[in-house]
């Protein structure tokens, strides 16, 4: 028989947080545009503590446990910056098979051991829901750093922050999703923090790496509009959002699948030549080869600035967790 799990998150007396005060962090459906403005506002806060001093104190005292059951170099290392500028310490687990889940001990178990030592855990895992049900198990917060082709909220935040910041609005543009729209689960969160934004979405993809029909039926839901596409060169001409992901290898089970569709689009500037002058590039890395070397100079260009904002959002939400913001 199983322990109960933990009990509920305490909720804050107040607003002052908006509601981010010690609570779970694990899909774009908790922000709302009051809360998203809220999480936009504090992350410039945080880009003018890091450029004026570089660090401060906000989170002295304060740990992270940052739990990564897959690979990444940018989420966690932000992650991992984010609370180091803000004072806090990191408990860095960025290779599982090293700890006791080699020996085979739980999510849950691992999780209720982590937040003794812990005031927050950042979690990234292979399974779907997996932040979900960690959550449901802990007392302390859960922050989803992504879980299996499902979500990855923080950086549909960033995202979403960067298009603010470089075209100065998130409403009636058009947003052109490229790539591997079935496993990506950075499109599928961007997607849903657009909905019902008259945003008009263009889906490009190999019909084999389709947007999943359940987004699609959400992106119809909320009154935006989609079409999808084959060929970059239907779109390229009108939209505002350029967002390439890489075809991801480590979601097929079938490799001969995966050689078909892997080189399947590559963002040149010959290509970008036919682009709006006041557009952007967009891509959550890592890149193999969707984007060429070349464009990186193109100013249109936003995906290390993108990167960089990746700090900004992430200290805003470490701060409003864990009550200093």
């Amino acid at each position: 028989m199983q322990p109960n799990p933990a009990p509920s998150k305490p909720r804050p007396a107040d607003n002052t947080t908006n509601g981010l005060y010690m609570q779970d962090v694990l899909s774009v459906r908790q922000f709302t545009p009051q809360l998203l403005e809220y999480v936009f506002s504090v992350a410039d806060e945080m880009r003018t503590l890091v450029e004026r001093f570089g660090s401060a104190d906000l989170l002295q005292g304060k740990i992270m446990a940052n739990l990564f059951y897959e690979p990444s170099t940018r989420t966690s290392s932000s992650f991992m910056a984010a609370m180091q500028r803000l004072g806090g310490q990191v408990i860095p687990i960025n290779s599982v098979q090293y700890s006791s889940v080699a020996k085979g001990e739980s999510l849950a178990d691992t999780v209720r051991t982590l937040e003794c030592y812990a005031d927050v855990i950042v979690l990234r895992h292979y399974e779907v829901g997996a932040a979900a049900e960690a959550a449901r198990w802990a007392s302390k917060p859960i922050i989803n750093a992504g879980d299996g082709v499902g979500e990855h909220p923080t950086q549909a935040l960033l995202d979403a922050y960067t298009i603010v910041r470089e075209l100065g609005r998130m409403e009636g543009l058009t947003v052109a999703m490229v790539g591997d729209l079935r496993f990506g689960r950075t499109v599928h969160s961007l997607t849903r923090l657009l909905l019902s934004r008259n945003i008009a979405f263009r889906f490009v993809s190999p019909r084999l790496l389709r947007m999943p029909e359940e987004i699609r039926d959400e992106v119809t839901e909320a009154g935006d509009t989609y079409t999808e596409h084959e060929d970059i060169h239907d779109v390229i001409e009108e939209v505002d959002v350029l967002y390439v992901t890489r075809v991801q290898k480590e979601r097929f089970t079938d490799l001969e699948e995966y050689e078909k569709v892997k080189d399947f689009y590559i963002i040149t500037p010959e290509l970008l030549k036919r682009a709006k002058t006041e557009m952007i590039v967009m891509h959550p890395f890592p890149r193999v080869g969707e984007i060429a070397y070349e464009v990186d100079v193109d100013p249109r260009a936003a995906y290390f600035r993108q990167m960089q904002n990746g700090l900004y959002i992430r200290m805003a939400l470490l701060a409003a967790v864990l009550g200093r913001a």
